[in-house]
């Protein structure tokens, strides 16, 4: 049973009424569907940024990336992010789409996210959306790119160091085809921002345990680009007597 806080099922419901698809999506329902408690809740639906603005006129609404149609409606339980339906065009920085089109199309959507445990979508009136079998993978506990794995880490390089977190936060298994693109597209880290990358490293820091995701890096190649100075220490021999086990 995918259980919905009634300030969440305020906002689809108003959409609904307004005569829209509402979605609950992304790792929100991931959460839920493993039983854990979402610390924030997304909601996708094929209403325009502008619609979904006049809407909520009666809330307080922040614009954080209009262009890419994303409105926050500001509630004293919590705020819900919004975002409209899209497809993106080509990624040309590594980070995000030249050019982003809305779409009409929940199944459209859906096919742009990273892994397919974040690729469903819920309301209680269809049920769960799942074209790409991520019910499936949270079952098996593995963590899977949507489509093409290497089109997805081209398109968002820091794809990669997400898919360490999950697989490190979650105890999942990296599926091959998956680890294989994450360990060839690797070096393309370099190009990301130590804002982001220091984000997503502080998240496997604090996971139960981060010696998962330290050891993921090391066999992708990429801890001496993330923190050179524990990849100094691999192997090192201590030689001494207080550390011989």
């Amino acid at each position: 049973m995918i259980d919905i806080p009634d300030y969440v099922l305020r906002i689809i419901k108003k959409l609904e009424n307004h005569g829209y698809e509402a979605f609950l999506v992304g790792g929100c329902l991931r959460d839920i569907m493993l039983g854990k408690e979402p610390t924030d809740f997304d909601i996708t639906t094929n209403a325009l940024p502008d619609n979904i603005e006049e809407m909520f006129s009666d809330f307080r609404t922040v614009n954080i990336g209009k262009e890419f149609g994303t409105i926050i409606v500001v509630q004293e339980e919590g705020n819900i992010e919004i975002t409209t339906y899209r497809i993106e065009s080509e990624y040309r920085d590594g980070r995000r789409p030249s050019k982003v089109l809305f779409s009409n199309n929940i199944i459209e959507d859906l096919s742009r996210r990273d892994f397919t445990i974040n690729s469903m979508a819920y309301n209680k009136n269809i049920g769960i959306i799942d074209p790409y079998n991520g019910r499936e993978d949270l079952d098996e506990k593995i963590i899977r790119s949507v489509g093409n794995p290497k089109l997805r880490f081209k398109e968002d390089h820091l794809r990669i160091l997400r898919g360490i977190r999950f697989a490190t936060e979650l105890e999942f298994q990296i599926e091959e085809e998956t680890f294989q693109a994450m360990k060839e597209e690797s070096q393309s880290l370099k190009n990301i921002s130590i804002e982001r990358i220091y984000n997503e490293f502080i998240k496997i820091l604090l996971s139960n345990i981060p010696s998962r995701g330290i050891n993921l890096m090391l066999d992708m190649g990429i801890l001496n680009l993330i923190i050179p100075e524990l990849f100094l220490t691999v192997d090192f021999n201590q030689h001494s007597p207080y550390h011989d086990k």
